[in-house]
């Protein structure tokens, strides 16, 4: 029982650490591959390094996109698509 409240403190910083740190971010990365995988032709999205375009063909192989944007047609990596910043476009887009 002595032994018990001796790691009572530490057992205590990983619970807090875990529901503050860990499960928040694991939440968003599973939040961040959803919306990797439900792209389709046409949304409007924003780029991590923000460069803004629209989605003109998805290949499913290398799970890369092109997008389309004033200077032409560029591809990149679906993870390089900023989740947050594509869903405040898509947002303020329909007010």
């Amino acid at each position: 029982m002595e032994n018990l409240g001796q790691f009572l403190p530490l057992i205590l910083i990983f619970v807090v650490a875990y529901f503050f740190m860990i499960r928040p971010q694991m939440k968003r990365q599973k939040d961040e591959k959803k919306f990797a995988s439900e792209l389709k032709k046409g949304d409007r999205i924003i780029t991590k390094s923000g460069l803004h375009g629209k989605v003109v063909e998805l290949n499913d192989k290398d799970f890369s996109c092109v997008i389309e944007t004033m200077a032409g047609r560029l591809k990149f990596d679906r993870s390089a698509i900023s989740m947050e910043m594509s869903k405040k476009l898509t947002t303020s887009a329909k007010k």
